[in-house]
């Protein structure tokens, strides 16, 4: 394809995408809103899903998590399954699940006849309407045509095709050679007496992580733990560009804490639920509800005990002064209210409840220092809430933020590392992401590619969080505002600036605000979209790449970035970019893929896009299939890293 054809193709791509919502953009005029717009009220937000509730666990079907009961109705037209929650859940179509109106497992008559066991301790059942038919559940699942041989339906090299950690065993009353299997990794089930099996996971809500890790960003994908029968967790990641299911992760975040929490669990002498170190400070909880703080790395010790407390869940330590610290625990017993948050300011000398009016059981905390927004996660739902972190709170409103999400208790919190946005861990549903509340109540000034306070640029986009503004200047220079609701507005930064800095006034609905930025000649950003993945295009086909479109070796890749600089001939500031002739960037742009650096063969402005820019590279004849970093250099400054995945 000669260099006027890929142009061409280049443009057409990019528009048809982004206007299917590809990649999760609104354009506005040729301009575009950013990744996160939210609604005007500060309590109804625009709750996204981050992946599925599946996981690919090399098994038959994707998995979830831990099914303890299966049974079927006497007609065998509906199946039911308890998960570990203790929430049970129907299926007549064996496609569908929803919630059940039955509140317990009933008790099951097991019909035996004279059989031989597959291994001890087995548990043996016969099948409906055929006297010579059997099953048995062990380690593994058997079937018998006579009561004394015994074939071996999941075992394969001395391992388990539906996993270890098998639980319960279902036989249809209607059909002898249809058999249901409840496991650690969820519903199995065979329609030809155990030859086959297929799950039937992908629609029940059982996701097993009860703890958030991290969250997406370029190259980080967003990781859970999710405890096993063991005493072990096992880490889940849901990398940038992945499609398919959650996979098992080797990060090492749930191992180092677990390691952690023994060490200090044997020094103290009891079992405890989390531990968490920064800097010098360690910060412990138990299972009884009583904290334990360290100033010197464990060498000493400050207990306090929280009356009435139960189980600490989680603790938040502010990274910069962390002897600001909350808590999150259960109450003793139960009881109404459920939750417990605790606040110190002095390093666990005292811990002061600021429960309030905070409903149900309390599982998760985080809190963004600069703001004062605490966010809660408990079993009714998200709950916010703003004080003084680094005083005693004399009151404290919570207000539920819940709104828009599934009906399912709220495990864990996280916000990103700017603050903007909310990460929620729910239930058997998976997590959740959404514009952090208390941005709406404040201005923050981030670049639209990655949501970073990055320096910006000659020709930047920018997004200013918190408001719907009018106008936008610097100086003399209007500044174009591209896009704009009640929660975010976009302006791209004129080309004409100069200088080290960048001084902004915002006005809108009677406030006025000076802002004033870094500025640089060029800050290279790459474009992610909302769940963490780079805004990344095959150049022949305009297909975005992903996991499941991986880019083949000596491919072309269309990069989408802001914060280019100057190109030439010059451009207006807020027109978008022609399809013919387009400006070319005039800094030396460099790719690199695993820090190997790759054949840059354009960079100019995105056709059609204000305040886009498009770099293609070539990628090399042979390459190492999988996941790849890969990052742009504009000058001497380096973008953001991002995952491409690679094919041969």
């Amino acid at each position: 394809m000669d260099g006027m054809a890929g142009k061409d193709r280049i443009g057409a791509g990019m528009c048809r995408n982004a206007t299917i919502g590809l990649v999760g953009l609104v354009l506005f005029q040729g301009g575009v809103l950013g990744l996160f717009a939210q609604p005007a009220s500060s309590t109804r937000l625009e709750w996204r899903r981050i992946g599925n509730a599946l996981i690919d666990a090399s098994l038959p079907a994707l998995a979830t998590g831990p099914v303890r009961h299966v049974w079927y109705s006497p007609d065998g037209q509906t199946l039911f399954s308890q998960t570990a929650s203790g929430q049970i859940w129907e299926t007549r179509d064996f496609e569908t699940w929803s919630r059940s109106a039955i509140q317990s497992v009933p008790v099951r008559i097991t019909l035996r006849g004279s059989a031989t066991r597959p291994e001890p301790g087995a548990r043996v059942e016969q099948a409906a309407g055929d006297p010579n038919r059997y099953y048995a559940l062990g380690r593994f699942v058997y079937r018998s045509d006579d009561g004394a041989v015994w074939s071996n339906l999941t075992g394969y090299r001395n391992q388990s095709i539906l996993g270890d950690g098998l639980f319960d065993m279902a036989l249809s009353p209607a059909n002898p050679d249809e058999i249901t299997i409840g496991s650690q990794f969820g519903v199995w089930r065979s329609l030809d007496g155990g030859a086959t099996w297929d799950g039937l996971n992908r629609s029940l809500p059982n996701f097993p992580a009860t703890k958030l890790l991290s969250v997406p960003n370029g190259m980080t994908p967003a990781v859970v733990s999710a405890p096993l029968d063991s005493g072990a967790d096992l880490e889940l990641e849901w990398a940038p560009g992945e499609r398919g299911a959650w996979r098992a992760a080797g990060t090492g975040q749930a191992r180092a804490e677990g390691r952690l929490r023994q060490r200090i669990g044997q020094q103290l002498g009891l079992p405890l639920r989390v531990a968490r170190a920064v800097s010098d400070w360690i910060y412990a909880g138990s299972t009884d509800g009583r904290l334990f703080v360290s100033p010197d790395r464990g060498k000493s010790w400050l207990p306090s005990n929280i009356p009435g407390a139960g189980v600490v869940n989680s603790i938040w330590v502010n990274a910069k002064d962390p002897r600001i610290a909350l808590a999150a625990l259960s109450v003793a017993g139960g009881g109404d209210p459920g939750a417990r948050i605790v606040h110190t300011m002095n390093g666990g000398q005292f811990w002061e409840d600021i429960t309030a009016n905070l409903r149900g059981e309390a599982g998760g905390v985080v809190a963004a220092m600069k703001s004062g927004a605490i966010y809660a996660a408990t079993s009714a739902g998200v709950y916010y809430a703003t004080a003084d972190l680094a005083n005693l709170i004399s009151a404290l409103n919570w207000q539920r933020v819940s709104d828009g999400l599934p009906d399912a208790a709220a495990l864990d919190v996280r916000l990103d590392e700017n603050g903007n946005q909310l990460f929620a861990l729910l239930q058997g549903q998976g997590v959740y992401a959404a514009m952090a509340p208390h941005r709406l109540q404040e201005l923050s000034v981030v670049n639209a590619a990655d949501f970073s306070s990055r320096p910006a640029a000659p020709g930047t986009l920018l997004s200013i969080l918190g408001r719907r503004l009018e106008r936008v200047s610097t100086g003399d220079l209007n500044v174009p505002i591209l896009g704009s609701t009640d929660a975010e507005t976009q302006v791209q930064v004129p080309f004409e600036v100069k200088g080290a800095s960048l001084p902004l006034v915002l006005s809108g609905n009677g406030l006025i605000r000076p802002v004033d930025l870094a500025l640089e000649a060029v800050s290279p950003a790459i474009f992610i979209d909302r769940d963490g993945s780079p805004l990344l295009l095959d150049a022949d086909s305009g297909v975005a790449l992903d996991a499941m479109t991986p880019a083949r070796s000596g491919s072309r890749i269309q990069i989408l970035a802001t914060g280019l600089g100057a190109v030439d001939p010059p451009w207006q500031t807020g027109i978008a970019a022609p399809v013919d002739n387009t400006p070319k960037v005039v800094a030396r742009v460099r790719a690199f893929v695993d820090r190997e650096a790759v054949e840059v063969t354009r960079a100019t402005l995105a056709p059609g896009y204000v305040g886009f820019y498009l770099i293609e590279i070539r990628l090399p004849g042979i390459v190492n299939a999988g996941p790849a970093e890969l990052y742009i250099e504009a000058g001497d400054k380096s973008s953001n890293r991002v995952r491409v995945y690679l094919a041969p």
